[in-house]
């Protein structure tokens, strides 16, 4: 078969998968969550699935059953709770596989197979990138809730609520994702679990040093006795005092990582602008084995790079 040829059945089969994923990413992923499910709305009707309904199912039962085989991993559900994403981890593999597949799809449309590779593993480092800001931007914001938290509870203490109806009030008064955790401690306790495992996993899930106090706080009070609200209070002096330390020491090291930023940005950007300015030059890159050696010797650099600068850059206290 000839170049144009193989071209040509590359781009169809492109085009073909580009449909499909497209086609998954309406009917499953983009799928209203409020309509009522065809049982409810009539117990005698007879169900009846589509063949791609029964595919996906299918899939997802796959998938799901791969990830309890495996004790823990990045797609567990912990992983995904503590990134604030309420769904199953098949369904956010199912996800991740068609956005894959669309960002493979637009980079043999645009540069043929070096460029499909390139975006498929641009596609997998940022879902991966993505669940890992998701975490991190919700352990901050609870971290920045956490003091109020505290003083809400030392409050509701004091007004003569007990423990659990002043951790529901928390939920009720405050934003996510607080209330979100609040809400979660309060079902699960509803249900039996106790109450000192509930707000320990909390802590560990979003990963709150402070929060992790404020739970052992409670569980010693549970065991010795006293005025748990003057407790609250002393834990919530001590978590204002580290919060005023965590400030000070990110304002002072803000040039630093604004200078990693830079540092690790001004490659890329330079081989970005390589391309549209002398394409020929960049050519040597992307089409002969030495510029494929080059360019992943570049992105092991660049990794180890990041991975000392961030370890320079965030300094513990």
């Amino acid at each position: 078969m000839s170049d144009s040829g193989l071209q040509s059945v590359f781009l169809a089969a492109g085009l073909g998968l580009m449909y499909f994923a497209l086609l998954l990413l309406v009917l499953v992923v983009l799928k209203s969550t409020r309509t009522l499910d065809a049982e409810r709305r009539r117990p005698d009707l007879p169900i009846h699935t589509s063949a791609l309904t029964r595919l996906t199912d299918g899939a997802k039962s796959a998938i799901q059953t791969r990830i309890h085989s495996r004790s823990g991993g990045y797609l567990s559900q912990a992983r995904l709770d503590a990134a604030g994403l309420k769904k199953q981890p098949a369904d956010y593999v199912l996800i991740a596989g068609i956005v894959v597949v669309l960002a493979s799809t637009v980079g043999f449309l645009l540069g043929g197979l070096v460029f499909t590779v390139l975006m498929c593993l641009i596609a997998v480092f940022a879902l991966v990138a993505l669940l890992g800001v998701l975490t991190a931007r919700r352990a901050a914001k609870f971290d920045e809730q956490v003091p109020d938290a505290v003083q809400m509870l030392s409050g509701g203490m004091r007004a003569g609520h007990s423990l659990l109806r002043a951790v529901d009030a928390l939920a009720q008064e405050s934003e996510a994702p607080m209330a979100e955790e609040m809400s979660r401690i309060v079902n699960e306790t509803r249900i039996g679990r106790d109450l000192g495992e509930s707000l320990s996993d909390v802590a560990i899930r979003t990963n709150s040093d402070d929060f992790g106090w404020i739970a052992q706080a409670i569980e010693i009070h549970r065991e010795v006795g006293g005025d748990l609200a003057e407790v609250l209070d002393h834990v919530g002096e001590t978590i204002r005092d580290r919060n005023q330390i965590r400030r000070q020491v990110r304002a002072l090291s803000a040039e630093g990582r604004m200078s990693a930023l830079v540092l690790l940005a001004l490659p890329v950007v330079m081989f970005i602008a390589l391309l549209f300015i002398n394409p020929s030059y960049a050519h040597t890159f992307t089409s002969t084995v030495p510029g494929y050696l080059m360019l992943a010797a570049a992105a092991v650099m660049l990794s180890v790079g990041a991975w000392w600068l961030s370890r320079l850059i965030k300094p513990k206290y």
